[in-house]
C-alpha cells in the first residue's frame, strides 16, 4: 500500500509558476512509476505527466509539453511537478498517482492516488 500526499497548489495569476510536490508514505524508488493527473469541474481526469522509477522515462500530456517538468527525488520518496507559464485553462485539482513499473498515461492503471491539490489560475 502506498499513501500519497500532494502539496503546493494555490491561487496564481496567468504567467506565474507553481511547484507541486507529492510525498509517498513508503519507498517508491525501486519499482514505482509516478504520475500527475488533473481534473477540472465537469471534465474527465486528464493525464499531465509521468516518470519511471529511475527518471529514465518521462512522458507528458499535450497540455504540459514545453511548460511543465516532472522530476523525482527517490531519497525523499517525493515527485515534483514544476509548472511554468500557467494559464487559466490549467485550473484544476491536480492528483498524484503511483503504480508499479511501467509508466502509463491511463488513470485507470494507477491503483494509488493522493487526495489532490487545487490549482487556480486567474486571468
Amino acid at each position: 500500500q502506498v499513501q500519497l500526499v500532494e502539496s503546493g497548489g494555490g491561487l496564481v495569476q496567468t504567467g506565474d509558476s507553481l511547484r507541486l510536490s507529492c510525498a509517498a508514505s513508503r519507498r517508491t524508488s525501486s519499482s514505482y512509476a509516478m504520475g500527475w493527473f488533473r481534473q477540472a469541474p465537469g471534465r474527465v481526469r486528464e493525464f499531465v505527466a509521468a516518470i519511471n522509477w529511475n527518471s529514465a522515462i518521462i512522458s507528458y500530456g499535450d497540455s504540459a509539453k514545453g511548460r511543465f517538468t516532472i522530476s523525482r527525488d527517490n531519497a525523499k520518496n517525493t515527485v515534483y511537478l514544476q509548472m511554468n507559464s500557467l494559464r487559466p485553462e490549467d485550473t484544476a485539482v491536480y492528483y498524484c498517482a503511483a503504480r508499479r513499473y511501467p509508466v502509463s498515461t491511463i488513470a485507470a492503471e494507477y491503483p494509488y492516488w493522493g487526495q489532490g491539490t487545487q490549482v487556480t489560475v486567474s486571468s
